[in-house]
């Protein structure tokens, strides 16, 4: 391509010179151009002189010329030097990435051998059949070889031209070419005689002397080979085993096309110009199953403004809307674009068989693959230290993806599972029922109050899990945080535990529970990594009540398959994320289980999450049981085993610090409140804190205040509670107003 860019200036400075006086001059002037030279550089030298006023309208002397430029660009600075150019380059890989990941390598590796595999399978399969339609093609075979041998020997080829000779009655020509041809036949008939005494000698020798093999394998060849030349184009002896799909290469022409058909005004300007409107900074390559192309877009066109145009440029590639992908690239500036263009839709390409599929286990603490990119490459996630979000409309792909994390989670022996089905469809039941500790399916009020009493457990969990990490030597918990090593001790209880509900704004709308759901959900989010408990959370109603903003604004992995709008978008991939171009809108209805992911210290990647049904998730689900019976750490719903209604159910927390706190005693301390509820049902409140108490009240909507009391005649402040608040929330709550 002619990239026109560093030569319009000299062009129109050209033009403009040529069109400012057409007329020659009639004086026929001779001009110095030594002189011309060193006048334009004194004028220079002049213009930017200290005396120079570069003030709006203003000169040197005061007076204005508008003819005059306004010189507001400093002196030229010199540019880098060679090593500061290159130590500021952008080096590329020697090695390909595909060839640097093992895993990749021995993907790439299978895919080869397979392939070549089935080509040996299916030809070997077919063989017999190949042989016989070459020997019923072997006499028509033998007649073209002899009938071209016998043209050969006659000169057949230079007929035309004698025959042309004769046309013309040119005699002397006809002569020349004539003994030309007699020499050649007599030539030809000698080799051909000899060849053919030397055949059949050959062939004779082989039945007398050669073994029996030989003489089958020679009439074998010799059949194929006279099968061969005899088939004829329209009937083909070999089928084909495998049938490619062939994708248009892309070149700068195809690209140039598509950007144009966009609309993008500062493209459609530079391309009516005579300019390309993009500048490839890179040839385009292939790039996995696909092709790809990079460069930089006209000023003030950013990477976003083509996305939103998906659809168009898919249209100006004249290629399927899922198999365009363009991206920005974080470190590069906004106009920056990187188009990959695969060969085969991305919902439609055979994806490569997941690892975990049939065989392995899982370390939690260390990344495994869930998906694969746009290029067929595994993409990781390293379950433990975060809480994930995914979202979706209806009908995404939303619960398989939590049911493939479950999965995962469940082959790391150690993990404990709480999974929570609140749709109630029985999708995440291969999970529940195989190893999870707790399982609830539907939003009924026993499983309500259920998964009420696991999230209050939960929390109590994690405030033990704070205490046992507090207490650590710091060799042993450098980082203040479960690593693997001290999930291996069972002695401590830190073992990964991971908690997954669908359709989780069931819990957070609840009309009774909401609050405390919440509220334990947000504590879970923002303490619950570092002490190894990990909540996932899947809704098709990405909004502010499905997921709580303190839930929403922590949570640190997203998964986002297609929603219908800019608010959906931003409330799970996180706020600006539409502007930034990171648009699950994008995706079709087609693109179920494609999504953006968020997380990994990476920027949002498009990924398509591996598909297991629920024959396959079952088949992992008893794979991950037998290793949990293997390692002994099967419990709770997997084993049958129902948990007895704790106290959570049958105390009622607001009435037992009435029990503890007497009339006479309208203002009380928060440790002495928890003092008196552990001494009223240590099976309940052993444990608690100041801090624990403030914690349950606040779902009520109760909240601590500084209470003063005299002790040694002194004033002493601290945490307390109001018991007239606690009398008005349960007259509100029971409609008793003598509650007290």
């Amino acid at each position: 391509m002619n990239h026109r860019d560093d030569n319009d200036d000299f062009f129109d400075r050209l033009e403009a010179e040529m069109s400012a006086d057409p007329s020659p001059d009639p004086d026929g002037k001779v001009v110095d151009l030594d002189k011309a030279r060193s006048a334009r550089a004194e004028s220079a030298d002049s213009a930017t002189g200290p005396t120079t006023d570069c003030g709006p309208g203003g000169s040197g002397d005061g007076s204005a010329d508008p003819a005059k430029p306004r010189l507001v660009d400093g002196p030229d600075v010199a540019g880098p030097d060679l090593l500061d150019r290159l130590a500021g380059a952008k080096r590329r890989p020697i090695v390909p990435d595909w060839l640097r990941s093992t895993q990749e390598l021995k993907t790439a590796a299978a895919w080869v051998a397979g392939h070549y595999a089935h080509l040996a399978g299916y030809h070997a399969l077919r063989s017999p059949v190949y042989a016989g339609r070459l020997a019923l093609q072997a006499p028509r075979g033998a007649a073209k070889f002899v009938g071209g041998t016998l043209r050969w020997m006659a000169d057949r080829e230079s007929e035309p031209v004698r025959l042309a000779a004769v046309r013309r009655e040119d005699a002397a020509e006809y002569l020349k070419l004539s003994r030309q041809r007699d020499g050649r036949v007599r030539l030809r008939t000698l080799v051909a005689t000899v060849a053919l005494f030397v055949g059949v000698g050959a062939a004779l020798a082989l039945y007398v002397l050669a073994p029996g093999w030989l003489q089958a394998l020679s009439v074998g060849a010799v059949m194929l080979a006279l099968g061969s030349a005899g088939g004829r184009a329209d009937a083909p002896v070999v089928t084909r085993a495998v049938e490619v799909t062939k994708a248009p290469k892309l070149t700068s022409d195809i690209v140039l096309r598509a950007l144009g058909a966009l609309g993008i005004p500062a493209i459609n300007q530079a391309q009516s110009k005579g300019r390309d409107g993009f500048s490839f900074t890179a040839p385009i390559t292939r790039d996995g199953p696909g092709w790809r192309a990079e460069g930089d877009l006209p000023y003030g066109v950013t990477v976003t403004d083509v996305i939103e145009r998906r659809d168009k440029l898919a249209s100006g590639l004249r290629r399927p809307l899922g198999c365009v992908w363009p991206e920005a690239v974080p470190e590069e500036h906004t106009g920056h674009l990187v188009l990959w263009v695969g060969d085969q839709d991305m919902s439609k390409a055979k994806p490569p068989k997941w690892p975990l599929l049939t065989s392995g286990s899982v370390d939690l603490f260390r990344p495994v693959a869930f998906g694969t990119d746009q290029r067929g490459r595994w993409v990781n996630v390293t379950l433990m230290y975060i809480a994930g979000i995914i979202g979706a409309i209806p009908r995404m792909g939303k619960t398989f993806l939590l049911r493939l994390l479950l999965l995962i989670a469940a082959l790391d022996p150690r993990a404990e599972l709480h999974t929570y089905d609140m749709k109630g469809t029985g999708d995440l039941d291969p999970v529940g029922d195989r190893v999870a500790h707790r399982h609830g399916a539907g939003d009924d009020d026993e499983v309500i109050e259920y998964a009420l009493r696991d999230f209050r457990a939960l929390r109590e969990e994690l405030r033990r899990r704070t205490k046992v990490i507090r207490s650590l030597p710091r060799d042993i918990c450098p980082e203040s945080k479960v690593t693997s090593e001290l999930a291996d001790k069972r002695s401590l209880g830190l073992h990964p535990i991971v908690i997954g509900v669908d359709e989780c704004q069931v819990l957070f709308e609840h009309p009774k529970h909401k609050d405390e759901f919440e509220e334990i959900a947000t504590d879970l989010v923002k303490r619950g990594p570092a002490t190894g408990i990990v909540l996932l959370l899947a809704t098709q109603r990405p909004d502010a009540k499905a997921l709580p903003t303190g839930i929403s604004a922590n949570a640190s992995a997203r998964w986002c398959m297609k929603v219908m709008g800019q608010l959906e978008n931003d409330m799970v991939l996180g706020t600006s994320a539409y502007k930034r171009g990171v648009r699950a809108t994008m995706f079709s209805w087609a693109d179920k289980g494609i999504c953006y992911f968020v997380g990994e210290g990476a920027d949002a990647r498009i990924v398509r999450a591996v598909f297991a049904d629920a024959v396959a998730a079952d088949q992992i689900a008893l794979r991950a049981r037998k290793l949990r019976e293997d390692a002994g750490t099967l419990s709770g719903h997997a084993l049958g085993e129902v948990p007895e209604e704790d106290a959570g159910s049958t105390y009622d927390l607001l009435r037992d610090i009435l029990a503890v706190v007497p009339a006479a005693e309208p203002k009380c301390w928060s440790e002495t409140i928890v003092a008196r509820l552990a001494a009223l049902r240590p099976d309940v409140y052993a444990g608690w804190d100041p801090d624990a108490l403030a914690a349950a009240l606040k779902p009520h909507g109760i909240s601590t205040i500084q209470v003063g009391r005299r002790v040694d005649g002194k004033v002493v402040n601290r945490r307390g509670i109001d018991r007239s608040h606690i009398t008005t929330t349960i007259a509100e709550r029971d409609g008793k107003r003598d509650a007290s």
